[in-house]
């Protein structure tokens, strides 16, 4: 064969590069707690067990007010104008399933959900797993609303979810 045979060949590969190149950098680029950003970590939250095993078997997944659902609202306290994210958390096949992932679009219920917030880069310390959800709260880093003894009794799992923070790759350099 000539070169010239693969010459067709060669730009349809380089324009699958170029598409493939452009959806990782806008991953890249997703900001830290934008929709976009809890669209995936509610994925995220989905391919971990401690979430979704260990809060339907604690029974806090199932604590929702018989509305069929848990709120986790989350934001940036130093991004004021940024909308906030939240995710919607149901027992589905046994199991505490994230089904919703966005925009807030449901008011909070505090005696059953949860409202959390820190500054920038105190919630990329803990997603990197440099202290937990005591040590964040104990030190004023991490602040939240909602049912704090239901919250201590599923530390554990409170722990993954804020390393699933770190998990999701985004830029936290620029308010959502």
């Amino acid at each position: 064969m000539t070169p010239n045979t693969y010459g067709p060949y060669l730009r349809i590969m380089g324009f699958y590069a170029l598409l493939l190149g452009g959806i990782h950098a806008a991953h890249s680029s997703t900001s830290l707690m934008s929709t976009e950003w809890a669209e995936q970590a509610c994925e995220a939250w989905n391919m971990e067990p401690a979430l979704t095993e260990t809060l339907a078997e604690s029974g806090w997944a199932d604590n929702d007010n018989g509305r069929g659902y848990k709120l986790i609202e989350l934001y940036r306290s130093n991004c004021p104008n940024s909308p906030r994210v939240q995710l919607r958390i149901s027992v589905e096949n046994d199991k505490a399933k994230c089904l919703y992932g966005g925009g807030v679009d449901n008011e909070p219920d505090l005696e059953v959900d949860y409202i959390m917030y820190a500054e920038t880069g105190r919630w990329v310390e803990m997603g990197r797993g440099e202290y937990g959800p005591m040590r964040g709260m104990m030190y004023g880093r991490l602040k939240f609303k909602g049912p704090k003894w239901e919250a201590m009794k599923n530390m554990g799992p409170f722990e993954r979810f804020l390393l699933l923070i770190g998990k999701v790759q985004s830029d936290a350099s620029s308010c959502p």
